[in-house]
Formats: structure tokens, sequence, C-alpha cells
């Protein structure tokens, strides 16, 4: 990805957050034209509002990995079906959040089994406050919420591949999935990883950096050099571009871990900028680096109080 295009990428990114937030999705949607990509041989990613949606086609039917907002489904199944008369035969929630998981409803009275974890479930299915973003989302309707749940791992056997979700707790929320398709080597992060900028990390969902960190690690360990990697959010990427994305988690929450030990107060932190070189790579309109720096803050500080 080119400086411009993750420059553009992040700020579109940004715009449809802040537009979910307001409760604007709906008038934004008329801009957003639903981009495919292939990615392997009956795998292709959606790209739109919200986060990224996998797919796999074939002929055991359609297979998705998340379903962005209810009012993209119209144009979700659009695009979708230039790839395959069927509708949807599963959908698969890497986590709770409704860029990920709000056209579930729709998508189930057409017929979609819906699968999550265990707390996708229980998070949907009650209010949830958010501290980052001092607002409670209501529970979601009851023909949205996932009608097939699961604790450790999931497999589907589908489209000649072995399509494995595995849960990693206390990540970006503590309901996360990432998604294996053995065969096409291809895996799904949902939003464990945010490709080309700072990641949101769900303190009031479960989530921790080191969750975070543990899970880039498992997918590191089933990825090689051909392993083509679907974020959350930003371009498709690689084992090397995950392995990055690592790095630079571990190195800028180890900076604000150490001052974190030291005693700074969050002020005296966001002060110091101790990542400043990568700012203006990564940060967007939703995480700028004081809010990124904050989650980091908030993270060790729990951490340290722990021990």
């Amino acid at each position: 990805m080119t400086n411009r295009r993750g420059y553009v990428m992040r700020k579109r990114i940004g715009a449809i957050v802040f537009a979910a937030m307001a409760g604007t999705v709906s008038a934004q949607d008329a801009e957003v034209t639903v981009r495919t990509e292939p990615v392997a041989p009956g795998i292709h990613v959606l790209y739109g509002s919200g986060g990224n949606i996998g797919a796999s086609i074939g002929a055991d039917g359609v297979f998705l990995i998340d379903d962005q907002y209810a009012v993209m489904t119209a144009k979700i199944t659009e695009a979708l079906a230039k790839l395959s008369p069927e509708p949807p035969r599963f959908v698969l929630n890497t986590h709770w959040h409704g860029d990920h998981s709000g056209g579930n409803e729709n998508l189930a009275t057409k017929g979609s089994l819906v699968v999550a974890h265990d707390n996708v479930r229980v998070r949907m299915s009650t209010e949830q406050f958010s501290k980052f973003f001092e607002r409670t989302t209501p529970p979601s309707a009851a023909a949205a919420l996932p009608v097939v749940t699961f604790n450790d791992s999931v497999s589907f056997f589908l489209n000649g591949d072995e399509i494995r979700g595995t849960h990693v707790p206390g990540a970006h929320t503590d309901g996360d999935v990432f998604i294996h398709f053995r065969k096409a080597n291809v895996i799904h992060t949902g939003d464990l990883v945010f490709a080309g900028m700072y990641p949101f990390i769900d303190l009031d969902s479960g989530g921790t950096v080191a969750g975070v960190v543990a899970a880039v690690d498992r997918m590191l360990a089933l990825a090689d050099e051909g392993t083509r990697i679907i974020p959350g959010h930003g371009e498709v990427t690689d084992k090397a571009g995950l392995a990055a994305y690592r790095e630079m988690l571990v190195v800028t929450s180890g900076r604000v871990r150490e001052l974190v030990r030291a005693g700074k107060t969050v002020d005296e932190v966001l002060a110091a900028n101790p990542n400043a070189e990568f700012d203006a790579k990564l940060a967007w309109a939703f995480i700028t680096p004081e809010r990124y720096a904050r989650i980091l803050y908030r993270d060790a500080a729990a951490a340290a109080a722990v021990r």
C-alpha cells in the first residue's frame, strides 16, 4: 500500500466510524461502493462500510465472515450476486461490534445461519457501555443474534476446504475469532489486525494489548510466505505485514508500559509523545495519537494494578 493510498484508506474508515457513532451511517451509505477483490481461488474480500468481509464461494454455497452494517446489506448482496446466485449459507462473526455484525438480522431473515463465539451472543443480547465512546449500545434484536455459538474453535468443511475459526481470549474483545482457510492458505483476522493503522483495542469489552499480541503470534505460527492475510480493516497483507504489525504493538505498548512503571500520569505520557515516529504513518481519524496512547496507558495501568 502506498503512503497516499494508506492515508486515503485511514481517512475513509475514520469517517465511517464517526458516522456510525453519530447514527448517520445510513446517510453516508449512499456514497459507499462495495469493492470485491479475489484473494485466493474461491475466496474474496469485500470492502465497504465497516469491517472487511471474507467470502468463500463454491459448490457448497456462500460462506461469509462478517457482514458490516445493516444499511450495507443490499449493496453487499448485490456484490455477492456477481460471484454466486446463492444467498449466504453461513455468516461467522469475528466479534460483536456493529460494523461486523450489523447485517446479521437482514441475512438471517433470508436464511443465513449466524455463528459466533459464546461471548458474542452474550454481548449482543445485553446492553453494553463503552467508557471509550462514553455511550451505551442497546441489545440487538433477537433475529440478529448468533444461533450457533462455540467456545474454543469451530470448523466448516465447505467448498473443498476446512474453514477453521479459533477463539483468542481477551484480545480486541473477549469474543474474537480468527478464521483460517487451511487449503487456500488465507487468514481472516477480524479486528485483531488493523493493517496500516493503529488498532482499536476495546478494553471495555474485555480486550487487552497482551491478548492481541498473543493472537497475532498464533496467526504467525500458521502463516507462511504465501499466506494472504485479510485484516479487519485496511488492505490485504501477508506474513511480513503481520509480523511488522506485531512489532509495532510490542514497541509502542512497551514504551507506554515503562512510563506507567515509572509512575507517570496519563497527561505526562501524552506530553512525552513516546510513539511519535509511528504517529504520522499509523494514526487516523478514529485512533489518533492521543487516543492510542490513552488505550495503551489504561491497559498498562490495569495490568500493573493486577500485579
